[in-house]
């Protein structure tokens, strides 16, 4: 479904004040209006410019139309027109046009919210109320607080309706209770969190996309943790017993001797909680001392002489 830009329609910015769109819509409607104009296309036009109108005249349908972008072509979520029809070019009122006639991609965004309002009979305020729209916010967690869970303050950037009719961006800090184990792309509903309702209308829920900040140590792969553990050459090849880091504290961990460089040993149930606990996965990485003195040097001599290892007999050289 293609894209209708409802700014460029109009011959508006996208952050023009309402008082600006009006005028230019009543400008152009004037100038196509079926009875009056003499273009060739007058009735289409005319439909084109009442239907972008109604969908930026409205502070809610209009932050709903500018949360799609040039990106999107539908919003299940959205608004549908007023059930009565068009606009009267001279009063800012409605005319006899039927909403009908809006186009498929109007209909996509605005869905069926707004079949459900009633309006007085001079296409007045609603007689009922209209809820607000739904929000999604994403939100960056530390992988601890993911992990222990709690009341955390989030701040983050919402968009609002000024007193103009424009969407735009404000600040928030919220206290939100994150569930212990949250994974990555989940969702936490914040209720009444969202647009205000008009009217009587309660107020749309914010929805919370959770994210990960990047951690030092551990990579998150669903429920299972990533860790590079380093290791010294001895231990990878007599095995050893070491303390390896884990989001709840060290554990002790063996490795089998004869380990090569990139062995995943898995630690059960130590990755992030929930019903069905993740594993971590501790990848070994063999990390070589440095040689900075004669002792260090004359130790690696003796293992290049006593040692018949070729590491590169893989590759036939």
């Amino acid at each position: 479904m293609q894209y209708k830009d409802y700014y460029q329609t109009l011959g508006v910015e996208r952050d023009a004040a309402a008082d600006a769109i009006k005028r230019a819509y009543r400008k152009l409607a004037r100038k196509y209006h079926p009875d009056v104009s003499k273009e060739a296309d007058a009735e289409e036009k005319f439909k084109e410019v009442s239907e972008a109108y109604e969908a930026l005249r409205d502070p809610e349908k209009r932050a709903a139309y500018d949360q799609i972008g040039a990106e999107g072509a539908s919003a299940e979520e959205g608004f549908r027109a007023r059930p009565d029809g068009g606009f009267d070019i001279h009063g800012g009122g409605y005319t006899g046009a039927d909403a009908g006639d809006f186009s498929d991609f109007f209909r996509s965004v605005f869905g069926e919210r707004f079949a459900a309002r009633q309006y007085g009979a001079g296409g007045g305020e609603p007689r009922g109320g209209l809820r607000g729209q739904d929000h999604i916010a994403r939100v960056e967690l530390d992988l601890e607080d993911a992990f222990t869970g709690g009341i955390r303050t989030v701040s983050l950037r919402a968009p609002q309706v000024d007193a103009d009719g424009r969407v735009i961006n404000r600040e928030r800090s919220l206290k939100v209770t994150i569930p212990k184990g949250v994974r990555s792309g989940q969702q936490l509903r914040l209720v009444g969190q969202g647009m205000p309702g008009v009217g009587t209308g309660e107020a749309g829920d914010l929805y919370l996309e959770i994210a990960f900040k990047a951690h030092r140590i551990f990579r998150v792969k669903g429920s299972d943790l990533i860790l590079d553990l380093p290791v010294a050459p001895w231990e990878a090849a007599l095995g050893a017993t070491v303390q390896t880091p884990t989001p709840a504290g060290p554990v002790d961990l063996r490795i089998p001797a004869g380990s090569n460089g990139g062995r995943r040993l898995r630690l059960k149930g130590r990755g992030m909680p929930g019903k069905r606990p993740g594993d971590l996965y501790a990848v070994l990485r063999i990390t070589l001392p440095s040689v900075d003195d004669d002792a260090a040097r004359e130790l690696y001599a003796k293992m290049a002489e006593r040692m018949a290892f070729n590491p590169r007999a893989s590759l036939g050289v």
